[in-house]
């Protein structure tokens, strides 16, 4: 089993209030879930308004699959989420689980 872990660091933008920010994460964590069939949450920066940590998590017996889903989340936040800004990005993959 390979388990591979992605953090993002965002940028909200404009982002006025934590009300706000968690009404623009909701959504894209919920389309991420449902696209990729992986696991997401918000993992930090849960006070600060205009900053968002996301880990995503993903679990397969393809050392290679992991790592093409995880990167199509990366690109998938570049390209189809104009009110996020893409900061930092992270890959963790633990191989040798039984």
């Amino acid at each position: 089993m390979i388990v591979g872990c992605l953090k993002l660091q965002l940028q909200l933008p404009g982002c006025g209030s934590l009300k706000e920010k968690r009404g623009r994460l909701k959504p894209v964590l919920h389309r991420m879930r449902r696209t990729f069939n992986i696991a997401a949450a918000e993992t930090n920066y849960h006070d600060v308004w205009q900053s968002a940590e996301i880990s995503v998590v993903t679990v397969s017996g393809d050392n290679g699959h992991v790592q093409r889903r995880l990167g199509n989340i990366i690109a998938w936040i570049e390209e189809s989420q104009k009110d996020l800004v893409l900061i930092d990005e992270s890959i963790e993959v633990i191989t040798g689980w039984n």
